[in-house]
């Protein structure tokens, strides 16, 4: 029996399929989100590096995001795995790189802007765990609010099984961390779920 997803899984296959476009529509802002290794090992997770936009359309109700790539290195040192996220953020002429520093700190913007220091970059901070981090976003593609270009466009495979592994309460997949879907909830969080502040008219 061939299992397509974790039972209880947040994402399943007919739920990405369903979501798949096969053409780049107009782009309102996109972001490169990055999930840092603890170590550069070749037995090490991998660096999720993942793009994703919010789709520009005034007529739309709600706004809607899409995955357009997946530039995940394994066993690379930092200095090239910020080199490949850099490379990302001016390929898609990016507006921001947003990358989480629990375990590097500060030396995660610092290794970034040793390679471009003309980046636009937001540091974020895991405060809850990884399920219930994923929740929203998982919410969002069942919505139907969150796309995926065709895999002839954007080869997402290996991202899309991930997010099939991931489940509730714990990741099954080949590699010990869910490193791209981690970097995908990040990207997808801070297009969508992330409030800023709007300007307002105050009298004097």
């Amino acid at each position: 029996e061939l299992l397509l997803e974790t039972p209880g899984s947040l994402w399943t296959r007919p739920m990405i399929e369903a979501a798949r476009i096969d053409h780049t529509p107009a782009l309102a802002r996109v972001v490169v989100a990055v999930d840092p290794p603890v170590t550069s090992r070749a037995s090490s997770d991998a660096c999720g590096i993942v793009v994703a936009a919010l789709i520009a359309d005034s007529a739309a109700e709600t706004p809607r995001a899409v995955v357009l790539a997946d530039w995940s290195v394994q066993g690379r040192s930092p200095r090239a795995w910020a080199t490949r996220a850099v490379a990302a953020y001016h390929q898609y002429k990016a507006d921001r790189l947003v990358a989480e520093v629990n375990q590097g700190g500060d030396m995660v913007e610092q290794i970034v802007r040793e390679v471009d220091d003309t980046i636009a970059f937001r540091a974020v901070r895991a405060t809850r765990g990884k399920a219930l981090r994923a929740e929203p976003v998982a919410a969002l593609y069942e919505q139907g609010r969150v796309l995926h270009l065709a895999a002839d466009k954007a080869p997402l495979t290996t991202l899309e099984d991930q997010m099939c592994a991931f489940g509730p309460h714990a990741f099954t997949g080949d590699t010990k961390s869910p490193d791209r879907v981690d970097a995908l909830v990040w990207a997808i969080t801070d297009l969508m779920l992330t409030r800023r502040p709007e300007p307002k008219v105050r009298s004097l």
